[in-house]
């Protein structure tokens, strides 16, 4: 007899989304000229040569790397926060690397001992995973449209804003981020910033939380999360890190060493190099311009209104129908995209669409949408 089960940690959450796409994808992936799969963001592209070499050179690491990086990481990480995000004042203190920043998005409730009766909360139209991680941590999700607003800071301990945002691509400002910001110190709330696709700006120039004109050039209270997942292509190597506040940080880093969460010796390494090199994000941003515009224009001439999409990897785009209506008729055409309820009810008029595909697969997209205008 096997003993009894602890209570189930997984009843905690939503349904995985995922799994309802599948019938959708099988019609697209019918199509005689193949599946145009759309409907995640995952790299495609090669990851910089630099960059592997880098790795390749570390790969001889047969000791434990540690939470905290090697110094050459550190330091790579405070370079590219004064030269990208224009942050002042940063010292080793204000930044750890993660191992992604999904784990982090998933466990930092938990990890800063959020539970009942405390609040989490992310926008209407987000990224699932901050709902899970409110919910592993048995902590209370809630949504909002403008944070200042629409909560109620009282049980509200954790904020999360998400600048570029995944689904819509949508920018906050300096302005209402600096708006926000100084919401939240005044009621003691911890602002979090998933700033993930801040170095993918088309019609905006995004800005991190920590930049001066948005934090007043203090750290406290703030926390910005980034990933060389996209503006590096190395969401296999699960290289990540996050800025801010040391006291925050301070503390996630003694309980991360507790957990073992250690970011590979090698990996470390090649984030090195790769946070030092800015011609390998300028070569990929090209590419996913070149993709963003045929696609935009395809998307547009077969009837499609696209919204907000100022940033990020994505296109928010609706037929006003229902989102599953477009995503059939989509998979009709052999094309696979993210249903924009995946994202919160507030979506469910309109599709995500990537344009992480290759060069060739996006034109077969352009081709079928034209033909069919």
């Amino acid at each position: 007899m096997s003993a009894a089960a602890p209570s189930s940690v997984s009843a905690l959450l939503p349904a995985f989304p995922w799994d309802r796409l599948q019938p959708y994808k099988e019609t697209a992936a019918a199509h005689p000229d193949g599946l145009v799969d759309l409907s995640v963001g995952t790299p495609v592209d090669p990851v910089p040569p630099l960059v592997r070499e880098a790795l390749t050179a570390a790969a001889d690491s047969p000791g434990y790397p540690t939470v905290w990086g090697t110094a050459a990481l550190r330091a790579a990480i405070l370079g590219w926060a004064a030269r990208r995000l224009g942050a002042e004042g940063l010292t080793e203190r204000n930044v750890l690397p993660v191992v992604g920043s999904k784990e982090l998005v998933a466990w930092l409730p938990t990890q800063l001992g959020l539970g009942p009766g405390d609040t989490v909360a992310f926008p209407r139209l987000a990224y699932p995973t901050y709902e899970v991680g409110a919910r592993l941590a048995r902590a209370e999700p809630a949504v909002y449209d403008d944070p200042v607003t629409d909560l109620d800071p009282g049980p509200l301990k954790l904020l999360w804003l998400n600048s570029p945002s995944n689904p819509t691509g949508r920018v906050l400002g300096k302005d209402e981020l600096a708006r926000i910001v100084a919401w939240a110190r005044e009621h003691d709330v911890l602002v979090v910033s998933d700033e993930c696709y801040l170095e993918l700006g088309w019609e905006a120039d995004p800005v991190s939380v920590l930049h001066p004109e948005v934090c007043g050039g203090s750290h406290e209270g703030l926390v910005a999360v980034h990933s060389l997942s996209k503006r590096s292509n190395l969401a296999g190597y699960r290289s990540a890190f996050i800025l801010g506040d040391a006291a925050v940080l301070g503390e996630l880093l003694q309980i991360r060493k507790h957990g073992g969460m250690m970011t590979p010796a090698p990996v470390q390494a090649a984030t090195v190099v790769a946070l030092g090199d800015d011609a390998h994000v300028a070569e990929q941003r090209e590419r996913y311009a070149a993709r963003r515009t045929a696609l935009r224009e395809a998307l547009l001439a077969h009837g499609f209104r696209v919204e907000h999409s100022e940033a990020s990897l994505y296109l928010w785009a609706t037929r006003d129908e229902p989102c599953w209506d477009t995503v059939a008729h989509l998979a009709s055409l052999g094309i696979a995209v993210a249903p924009g309820d995946f994202y919160g009810p507030a979506g469910d008029r309109f599709v995500r669409i990537a344009f992480t595909a290759t060069d060739e697969r996006v034109a077969a997209a352009v081709a079928r949408l034209t033909a069919t205008a």
